[in-house]
């Protein structure tokens, strides 16, 4: 049995990423020694850190090497088993990698339900649902009359995030690159308003839409987006620093690449505001009541998912090269089969 995948070719440390950091591969699917599995990979899901574990400085996530399966997150399909809680059949997602076929012992996989697709799975269900609900709920602490700010609102998290607040009752203002995604946030998915960094004075365009300040941000992105929504807190609010996309191709061990830090953050001070980083792993107390909750919403309809799905296994490196291009919508993710 033939089993394609993508290899590690470089180490993109301190640039953008680029076609020829991935080297195509094919040769034998491996098979499944006792306790253990062989999935059939179906679909690929990418965030920006994927980046960060090529460069070995994620130090949440395993060493990675030059000519090793580039790691990643998938769903897929049990076709040979010798693990007694993951028989052929089930359908599952983990940490696949980018090939067709891939060996499991278990460890990190989850069964997934039989209503559930793919798409659902490795986004409003998976680590992205629960990103924007830990951290967006148990992180930033939204109340009802909130205003909610979350920049990189058109990608993944950011769109569940602006959905989640609000249901908890806050007005959200989302922050995207480009007319067109902020027109998809208000009209399709319910965001109060959205701001064009590309195009609009994000500042500016904060003092018109929260004129008694934010109480809450979620930050995707740092840079000056982070500067401009410091200078707008509210009393009391709570800063969440979830990622940091835009400087994701500098590299942090060389200070004269490194942009400056936030100007305002002192601001934190005269508004008695709080900035905490978020990491999931931190919060896997919540996971449970987390999908339990974002299962809901879906069913009612109350959460809709934002997918960018690009066909075929080959569109693997495109696919992660277009989260630092703003090139997806939503969640980005590769079908590799039906």
């Amino acid at each position: 049995m033939n089993n394609r995948r993508w290899l590690i070719a470089a180490n993109p440390l301190g640039r953008a990423l680029q076609a020829s950091d991935f080297r195509f591969d094919e040769g034998e699917a491996p098979a499944p020694g006792p306790g253990a599995f062989l999935v059939r990979v179906s679909m690929l899901s990418f965030d920006p850190a994927l980046k960060s574990y090529m460069e070995n400085i994620a130090g949440y996530a395993a060493a990675t090497e030059i000519g090793g399966v580039m790691l990643g997150e998938g769903a897929g399909e049990v076709v040979a088993s010798n693990h007694p809680e993951f028989p052929v059949g089930a359908r599952v997602k983990g940490a696949f990698g980018w090939q067709e076929y891939a060996v499991s012992n278990g460890a990190g996989v989850a069964r997934i339900a039989e209503a559930v697709r793919d798409e659902a799975a490795l986004g409003v269900l998976g680590v992205t649902g629960k990103t924007a609900y830990c951290g967006l709920v148990e992180a930033g602490r939204p109340k009802p009359g909130d205003v909610l700010v979350v920049s990189g609102a058109a990608g993944a998290t950011g769109s569940i995030v602006g959905q989640i607040g609000k249901i908890a009752g806050c007005r959200v203002i989302g922050i995207a690159g480009g007319g067109e995604k902020c027109k998809r946030l208000v009209d399709e998915f319910g965001f109060d308003a959205a701001i064009d960094y590309k195009n609009e004075k994000a500042r500016k365009r904060l003092r018109e839409l929260a004129p008694g300040g934010v109480d809450v941000f979620f930050d995707n992105v740092g840079g000056e987006i982070l500067n401009d929504v410091l200078a707008r807190l509210a009393h009391g609010a709570r800063v969440v620093i979830c990622g940091a996309i835009s400087r994701y191709n500098f590299d942090p061990r060389d200070p004269a690449q490194m942009p400056e830090g936030p100007r305002n953050y002192f601001n934190l001070v005269h508004a008695h505001a709080t900035m905490q980083g978020f990491i999931l792993h931190h919060y896997e107390r919540f996971h449970q009541i987390a999908e339990a909750r974002l299962s809901s919403w879906l069913e009612q309809g109350r959460l809709k998912p934002a997918v960018d799905v690009l066909d075929g296994l080959e569109a693997a490196p495109q696919a992660l090269m277009r989260l630092f291009t703003g090139g997806n919508f939503g969640k980005q993710l590769v079908r590799i089969r039906a």
